[in-house]
């Protein structure tokens, strides 16, 4: 298992929104030998969000060799052409690193905001997937659909990656959801705070078994879990804290709920919730910390991460 950071997107306590912020936290990904940085996407949320594509977008030329994930976009809100020039033009600019995690998005709010029918929001995202896949990827179709059009020619420039950019598909972990990865994405996004490492490993066997039928190898399929809260403490009252006052609120959840689902707390019980993942397959696990970001990669890298199997 390796790490990866998800931009701070979010102000969780007065730090506010800046370049520096953000250079910051990947300058320590960087340095600390974390594998990917990442991004989220929500047009409304309950606390201000800074775009996320635009900030990957901000930040690519400090990645170094790290690859840049989508974690999710909204595919079906931000339709494929947009996607697929934003997509294309991040490979270029990041020399080919660029991994597409693409969503559906599970916010009223977000569909509201733009106008779209929250309830069409699945086959949506089916035909926006296929669109987004023949617009990146050598050798594929791009004809419109019933719900959006796409360029008979393509798209211009061409990603840099020879294959096109890898689409992996977000779920929860359902059987339809994973139906869905199998059929038509190249990696799997899981959600931190919606699994366990137990149901995470029952849904890399269900994965496996769905790839199986699609006739497409299962040993090695790319995966990762993603939106892992984050605040390395240890103590009990500053752990509490988080969850009871930052993340808890922030997800719409019952802190008792997600106490020993997220790395929030010592630096001993976050490395061994991470081993039951390592244990259980994950081959990478993105971060989020909840504010302090260069302090809480420097405590990911020097007091979790080696405690956890590789």
């Amino acid at each position: 298992m390796d790490a990866g950071i998800h931009l701070p997107l979010i102000d969780f306590g007065g730090e506010g929104f800046s370049h520096r912020r953000l250079t910051e936290t990947v300058d320590a990904a960087r340095e600390c030998g974390f594998a990917a940085i990442s991004d989220n996407d929500h047009f409304l949320f309950p606390a201000p969000w800074l775009a996320g594509p635009t900030a990957l977008a901000a930040v690519a030329e400090r990645s170094g060799g790290m690859k840049l994930v989508t974690s999710l976009a909204l595919a079906t809100l931000r339709g494929p052409v947009p996607l697929a020039k934003m997509f294309a033009a991040l490979d270029i600019l990041s020399d080919g690193r660029m991994i597409a995690g693409l969503g559906p998005g599970s916010s009223e709010a977000d569909y509201a905001a733009v106008g779209a029918p929250f309830g069409e929001r699945w086959p949506r995202f089916d035909e926006a997937v296929r669109l987004l896949k023949g617009l990146l990827q050598p050798g594929a179709a791009a004809a419109g659909g019933a719900y959006y059009s796409a360029p008979s020619a393509g798209l211009s420039p061409p990603p840099r990656q020879p294959d096109g950019v890898p689409l992996w598909l977000g779920s929860w972990g359902s059987r339809a959801g994973l139906r869905r990865v199998a059929r038509l994405g190249d990696g799997w996004l899981a959600s931190a705070y919606n699994t366990t490492p137990e149901a995470f490993a029952a849904a890399m066997t269900l994965l496996g078994d769905e790839l199986e039928r699609q006739r497409r190898p299962s040993r090695g399929f790319p995966h990762a879990l993603v939106t892992m809260w984050t605040w390395i403490t240890e103590s009990r009252s500053d752990a509490e804290r988080v969850l009871e006052r930052v993340v808890g609120p922030l997800v719409g959840r019952d802190p008792a709920a997600l106490r020993g689902r997220i790395c929030v707390g010592p630096a001993q019980e976050c490395s061994e919730l991470l081993s039951r993942y390592a244990r259980a397959g994950c081959q990478r696990v993105h971060f989020w910390p909840v504010g302090d970001e260069r302090r809480q990669v420097e405590l990911i890298a020097g007091e979790v991460m080696p405690r956890v199997p590789r």
